[in-house]
């Protein structure tokens, strides 16, 4: 079974406190794990998944980019629509 950090965290009744605590990671880089926006390096994702208790490859890593919807050319252009 493949899941998110945030819901093997679920799974496992870890908080992020805890989690934070036991990776000794920063918290910005947890909290951006948690929310797939940063692709954690190997050594980060050994620590996580060891604390989450399951394999590597049972975590989805991915970063997930959420696409703005800009309008008009910007300021270098003149008044946009």
């Amino acid at each position: 079974m493949i899941l998110s950090v945030r819901d093997w965290m679920l799974e496992r009744g870890i908080s992020k406190e805890q989690l934070i605590q036991a990776s000794g990671l920063d918290d910005r880089v947890i909290e951006a794990i948690m929310a797939m926006r940063y692709t954690p390096s190997p050594e980060q994702r050994r620590r996580v998944a060891e604390i989450l208790k399951v394999e590597i490859d049972q975590v989805t890593w991915a970063y997930i980019v959420e696409v703005a919807h800009v309008y008009g050319h910007g300021p270098q252009f003149g008044r946009s629509p």
